[in-house]
């Protein structure tokens, strides 16, 4: 299950093999700051999107609600029953019972804060998916995955509840990402999707009485690495779990293609037999591209370990993109793209991205290149270029060099 952001981020979901998407729209829903929300007007393009490549879509609810919230919240869910969305994301008692109201299919989301079977029980007469607390280990997770079997506790739907767990992204230093941090320091709330991320600064702790600054290993002590668990994807699917949640949708396009591709490919070599300590290696290495804040491989999954905390603010991605141009035109016939160089240089052998809202996120090496019907081995600003390009891009696709990380950049 991949988050979607943008147009260019759902794209790069279903090309890399993602089963369900989810998004939000307006403001009640956990992004409404990060990401550049869809709006109402949006809904139907997505359905059809997602129903055109047999993907399912679903739609965040999940802040707190307020009164002055209700009629909007009412109108979103009337529109994505309209428009044919799979299930709603909520948390809100409100945002439960009146999608459940118009037949909407609901999941229950992590800030919910399920931790126990009772709880599973009780949400079941709701929820068909329920997306346990970010806090449980694996072995309790198993537990519970194993009582809805045994106690046959089945959602509204007519099915055995199911479970979700994150796999993957950013952590929060909250239970389950209920902080109110923000609120108390900027009046701006992270419950209500505007968290203005206090908690990634570096800070000191200093004695008042005596002026006297304490000595700690790591300012960032609020901000945890990012959870990575492609080392035990094994672990999670014996555990019971249904749904492997990746989170981002503030994230950008390459990282939603990367990570779902990555992930898709862990749980089918597993279920091939053939997931293996090397290939866990080279997923890391190949996650570690992409935004992130360093990686705890495990996260609370594995046990209470304390003290992984990211260290730095802003990503440790090994690689970047750097703009170069956009699409002028695409040859299908001989699979060849135009590009105008807007910025920068290009050589042979560059490996490159090439991002829009239809195309999702194509990734491959320049081979060769053609500058006014020659072969040349550079292209710098201002000229009109070809390349051979597999698959096929669109007009006005922006193109963008991948290149190693530089020290001290702070990547977004």
């Amino acid at each position: 299950m991949a988050p979607a952001g943008s147009y260019e981020a759902l794209q790069a979901a279903i090309n890399a093999g993602a089963q369900s998407i989810y998004f939000g729209i307006e403001q009640l829903n956990m992004r409404a700051r990060a990401a550049n929300n869809f709006t109402i007007e949006d809904l139907r393009k997505i359905v059809a999107i997602c129903k055109d490549k047999n993907v399912k879509a679903y739609l965040t609810l999940n802040t707190i609600m307020y009164d002055h919230d209700l009629t909007l919240l009412q109108t979103i869910c009337k529109a994505a029953k309209e428009a044919g969305v799979a299930a709603v994301i909520c948390s809100d008692i409100a945002a439960i019972s009146y999608a459940r109201s118009l037949g909407l299919e609901v999941h229950l989301s992590t800030q919910t804060n399920v931790t126990n079977i009772e709880a599973v029980k009780f949400y079941a007469l709701y929820a068909d998916v329920i997306v346990l607390a970010r806090e449980l280990t694996i072995q309790q997770i198993a537990t519970i995955c194993s009582e809805i079997k045994k106690q046959e506790i089945k959602g509204p739907g007519g099915e055995l509840v199911q479970i979700e767990i994150f796999v993957h992204g950013a952590l929060c230093v909250a239970v389950s990402g209920k902080c109110y941090m923000s609120l108390g320091t900027y009046n701006s709330s992270a419950n209500r999707g505007a968290c203005l991320q206090n908690c990634r600064r570096s800070y000191k702790i200093i004695d008042e009485e005596t002026g006297d600054e304490l000595v700690v290993d790591n300012k960032y002590i609020m901000s945890p690495k990012d959870l990575c668990t492609i080392g035990f994807i094994d672990k999670i699917l014996e555990a019971g779990v249904s749904v492997l949640k990746i989170e981002g949708r503030g994230r950008a396009p390459e990282y939603v293609d990367m990570t779902v591709k990555t992930y898709r490919e862990a749980v089918v070599s597993y279920y091939a037999g053939t997931y293996t300590p090397e290939k866990v290696e080279h997923w890391i290495s190949e996650l570690e591209k992409v935004f992130n804040r360093g990686f705890w491989h495990g996260g609370y999954y594995l046990g209470k370990k304390l003290g992984e905390w990211s260290g730095a603010y802003g990503s440790k991605a090994t690689t970047e993109k750097v703009y170069l141009g956009k699409v002028r035109n695409y040859y299908q016939k001989t699979k060849v793209g135009e590009f105008v160089m807007e910025a920068g240089t290009m050589n042979v052998g560059d490996e490159i991205y090439i991002m829009g809202p239809t195309t999702g996120v194509v990734q491959t090496t320049v081979s060769s290149l053609m500058l006014n019907e020659k072969t040349v081995s550079v292209a710098a600003k201002g000229a009109v270029i070809t390349i051979p390009i597999e698959e096929k891009i669109r007009e006005n696709d922006q193109l963008y060099k991948i290149v190693e990380r530089r020290e001290g950049v702070k990547t977004a």
